[in-house]
């Protein structure tokens, strides 16, 4: 009896497809391993150089200070080390999820000078002329209600406060919809963004790049004018 040749061919085809799911299955596992190292812990240090962010912000003992959109509290466990008992930090996050994971840390390391905000999308939750220092980092560009966010952000700064933002670079000419969806936002919107709102660009330090999926990041510095944010 002939065997249909493309029924020969498609037996083969599935029994290779079938050798090679477990280790597609493998590679994909380890890549998500890869990425979750690399947003964390020493694998991160390496790419984020955390002590370079925070001499830039100007961080000592005694400052307040807030990470709006902690995510897991990677700078905000830093920062609390910095600024010590005599100093704050608010961790922020919309996600009741990850600010769980920040209070049990902070309990972890004894961090009596951190307490976790739970904010809005368009309202940080933060104490109104307290903070030295306000922090984002890969959260800009979620920001629905940036202007909203801005705002309160100004109005919870004191007199001089510094901003820090550190977002993910790309090319301008396309709408906020898409740089939402994208999961970044080119550095000069941002910038009109927040001149718009009050502060002033004091200066550009050294970006970064993500070693998982080559992704680029800016750190930009303001900080808060005087007067009131414009409208």
């Amino acid at each position: 009896m002939r065997v249909d040749p493309n029924r020969r061919r498609g037996r083969s085809d599935l029994k290779a497809s079938m050798c090679l799911a477990p280790l597609l299955m493998a590679a994909l596992v380890g890549a998500a391993a890869c990425s979750r190292a690399q947003n964390s812990g020493p694998e991160r240090d390496r790419w984020n150089h955390p002590d370079q962010v925070i001499d830039a912000l100007g961080l000592h003992a005694g400052f307040v200070v807030a990470d709006v959109g902690c995510g897991k509290g990677y700078f905000a466990v830093k920062f609390a080390a910095r600024v010590g008992p005599t100093g704050k930090v608010y961790a922020e996050d919309i996600r009741d999820d990850v600010l769980d994971d920040v209070r049990s840390e902070a309990t972890k390391q004894g961090l009596n000078d951190m307490e976790t905000v739970h904010g809005t999308d368009n309202d940080p939750r933060l104490p109104a002329g307290s903070l030295d220092v306000v922090f984002t980092m890969d959260s800009y560009h979620e920001w629905v209600d940036y202007d909203a966010m801005l705002d309160h952000l100004y109005a919870a700064l004191k007199p001089g406060g510094i901003f820090g933002l550190i977002d993910g670079d790309t090319a301008p000419g396309k709408s906020r919809d898409d740089y939402h969806s994208m999961h970044r936002m080119p550095e000069q919107m941002e910038r009109d963004d927040l001149t718009r709102h009050g502060f002033r660009l004091l200066r550009s330090e050294p970006g970064f790049t993500r070693p998982s999926d080559g992704k680029t990041y800016y750190f930009l510095i303001f900080q808060k004018s005087p007067g009131m944010p414009a409208q």
